[in-house]
């Protein structure tokens, strides 16, 4: 691409980067997990993890302008086809747990619209589990159907609401910090000191890792705009410092904010559950708006919600079976109806996401541990897929001499591929420490229960990528010779 043909600027950069990477939930869910020490732990990340996984990206995306499979080109072009067709794979099978666990974060979202004032969430909190997953399995089924007629509509309506979600988080951090000055509400977490943001570093504070991972993962989506952007050696760096920067400020923020709102030596079970409603019911309250706030965030977040299920259900299915190699993929799999539906891929799909919707809430006592089960499974099972992007850095600065591009992160070879292994090899122990719960107490049945179910679904949806090789290796030569 000719320079003046490149319109991107840093600034452009740094705000897409911010809108495909940040999130109000991003902020809650880590003050859950690890109170107001949750700061010092994003400082950590966006320095140590955040900044380098961004620049890596940025010159994965340059090295590799021309193609078209994101993180499987890089794979492809840096290792074997067959790890490319598992990084293919692990992109789509990741989004099996996220899928299990959005329509129950619609079905809360729609609480809080239909009755602001949480009882109708209360209501929900207090189903059995197994009552509260078949109703989230009825509507997974729905939009599952709903995504086979492509409602082009909804995915609009969900960029519309994810905007409007992003305006509304900023509006929290503003008016939650200032709430104290402003309103006179005293900080709901007593005596603050500079050791409340200190963690005690233990194994229950290990466990908590993959939630910021995951916080903090899917820079691979800016790649594209590497080579869009004038003088991308100079500005693209600068963009993803200013993103970072950006979250960290957000991160640190909205966590000091809700340490304001929520007592950090107390936090409510059910705070990843229900607490984003919470904060805006508490705004609500502190500036006189009533429940005009939870109202316009919850409205908002259901459509965000909505939008990303039915294209989570569709997109990750297309890039998978869109352009399958047959060495790989078994032909059945790729068959489409007379609207370009992945017909058995969407049963492949109701199949792991309906078992995983229903299995766990067989062991697991109630909706609040279940929910928080399902998201913190997604914190293990989501950056796995971040782990190919590190193996193709490493690959990249091993054959460097092969690939040119605008933009490079770090010249020196052996140490890009240092800080490539840093990146994987912190990232896979996140996850592996994410699989064990540390707010029930171990060796006790549930523990058992939902270690075992942590390690045997990423081991069983990583397996069906290892088997369907050799079930295509068969299937595909039968269909051959029947052809012939």
């Amino acid at each position: 691409m000719s320079e003046q043909n490149r319109k991107l600027t840093w600034k452009n950069i740094a705000l897409t980067g911010f809108v495909m990477v940040w999130g109000f939930g991003n902020v809650v869910n880590n003050f859950a997990n690890q109170g107001l020490t949750v700061v010092f732990s994003w400082i950590f990340m966006v320095a140590c993890y955040f900044v380098p996984y961004a620049l890596m990206v940025g010159e994965l995306g340059s090295s590799f302008s021309d193609g078209k499979g994101g993180v499987s080109t890089w794979i492809r072009s840096t290792t074997t086809p067959m790890l490319a067709f598992m990084a293919g794979w692990t992109y789509w099978v990741v989004h099996i747990p996220y899928l299990a666990q959005k329509p129950q974060a619609i079905l809360i979202a729609l609480s809080w619209v239909v009755n602001p004032s949480g009882e109708l969430a209360e209501v929900i909190k207090a189903l059995n589990p197994l009552i509260l997953q078949s109703m989230v399995l009825a509507v997974f089924f729905v939009f599952l159907y709903v995504s086979t007629k492509g409602v082009k509509i909804l995915k609009v309506i969900g960029s519309v609401a994810g905007t409007s979600m992003f305006i509304m988080s900023i509006l929290y951090i503003v008016l939650g910090v200032s709430a104290p000055a402003i309103t006179g509400r005293p900080v709901a977490t007593p005596n603050i000191t500079f050791g409340s943001f200190i963690p005690k570093f233990d194994f229950a504070y290990l466990t908590t890792l993959s939630m910021l991972v995951f916080a903090l993962g899917g820079c691979e989506k800016i790649s594209p705009y590497v080579n869009e952007t004038k003088d991308p050696s100079k500005n693209f760096p600068k963009g993803m410092l200013i993103l970072a920067g950006m979250v960290a400020i957000c991160a640190l923020l909205g966590s000091i904010a809700m340490g304001m709102m929520f007592d950090s030596n107390n936090i409510p079970k059910d705070l990843m559950m229900n607490g984003q409603y919470y904060a805006f019911q508490l705004l609500g309250e502190y500036y006189g708006l009533g429940k005009s706030l939870v109202v316009v965030y919850a409205f908002a977040n259901t459509a965000t919600q909505v939008s990303a299920l039915v294209f989570s259900i569709d997109a990750p299915l297309r890039v998978l079976l869109g352009d399958a190699d047959s060495k790989f993929i078994p032909h059945k799999l790729s068959k489409t109806n007379k609207n370009g539906v992945f017909v058995n891929g969407y049963i492949m799909t109701s199949v792991l996401v309906g078992t995983l919707i229903i299995v766990p809430a067989l062991g697991i006592g109630n909706t609040t541990d279940l929910f928080n089960w399902l998201l913190k499974l997604n914190s293990v099972v989501m950056p796995m897929r971040y782990l190919w992007v590190f193996l193709a850095y490493m690959g990249l600065k091993k054959s460097i001499d092969k690939f040119g591009s605008d933009y490079k992160f770090i010249k020196n070879p052996k140490i890009g591929f240092m800080v490539g292994l840093w990146c994987f090899a912190f990232t896979a122990f996140a996850c592996i420490m994410g699989m064990f719960p540390s707010d029930i107490p171990a060796f006790t049945s549930e523990w058992i229960f939902l270690v075992g179910m942590n390690v045997a679904t990423p081991l069983v949806l990583m397996g069906i990528g290892l088997i369907l090789p050799y079930i295509a290796k068969t299937s595909n030569v039968d269909i051959n010779k029947k052809a012939s």
